[in-house]
């Protein structure tokens, strides 16, 4: 599929996701918001992918929403809103239930939408001069993309309610210090360490990646002894999978495991 407002390569087992409108800070338009979910659907079909890295171009890894759509399109805004937050709550749902570890590259201002969508990654590496921002109350909006799951489990309610009603801006240090990322790397550095890292990952045994995954997930709302249940079927599942062979030989014979997500 052509994509007009991102770019979508493969390689090395890592499918790299950049959203592309530089000039408007990779602001979400409809069409952004529906190639992206396309882009998230089409990486996580393919069984070549064994990590999924979603970035921005230019300065900003994504401004939000396109608030100059917003304007053209008052009087029936509440059909715009509902159909970008259909688009784009299904990109966060998929990539959340992926079974593949998805790495938000926050190379610039993340902004409404944007905070909201790196905040739903699996991983979070931010460059130096990164910032975020919910952005929402400045122009009178609820969050929206996940950020109000996301965000009170991450760093406490209070925070997340300061974060909203004041449009505090967190430089990368600051969100690393919250909770909201877990790596900031220098500018000048970011995009290789960007790369080298999902590379890591894509080359990890992915399958048991996948499972710890969703047990995080469930573990935020099941008792203990169903989340420990749930434990026991998974682990007896992964020990079935040719990388959990590959992992306990390799262990024993003092050997590094090369690991095929199989």
């Amino acid at each position: 599929m052509a994509y007009q407002t991102l770019l979508l390569d493969v390689r090395d087992a890592v499918a790299s996701i950049t959203l592309n409108r530089p000039d408007a800070y990779n602001a979400l338009t409809l069409q952004m918001a529906r190639e992206l979910f396309q882009a998230v659907l089409q990486v996580d079909e393919d069984r070549a992918v064994r990590c999924v890295v979603v970035t921005g171009a230019g300065k900003a890894f994504c401004a939000g929403g396109d608030v100059k759509d917003f304007a053209d399109n008052l009087p029936t805004v509440g059909v715009l809103l509902k159909e970008l937050t259909t688009y784009l709550h299904g990109v966060v749902s998929r990539l959340v239930r992926s079974p593949k570890p998805v790495v938000m590259g926050v190379n610039g201002i993340a902004a409404g939408g944007g905070m909201s969508l790196a905040l739903s990654g699996d991983l979070v590496v931010a460059a130096e001069s990164a910032k975020f921002t919910m952005a929402y109350s400045k122009i009178a909006a609820t969050p929206d993309g996940s950020s109000s799951y996301f965000l009170p489990r991450l760093c406490g309610l209070r925070r997340a309610l300061e974060l909203h009603f004041t449009n505090r801006v967190l430089s990368a240090r600051e969100a690393l210090d919250w909770g909201l990322v877990n790596r900031v790397i220098p500018d000048a550095e970011f995009p290789q360490a960007l790369a080298a890292f999902a590379r890591e990952l894509a080359q990890g045994p992915t399958l048991a990646f996948g499972g710890a995954k969703l047990l995080f997930h469930q573990g935020s709302h099941e008792s203990l002894e169903t989340q420990m249940e749930l434990e026991a079927q998974s682990i007896a599942s992964a020990g079935k999978t040719e990388d959990f062979k590959t992992g306990v030989t390799a262990f024993v014979q003092k050997k590094p495991p090369t690991f095929t997500g199989r």
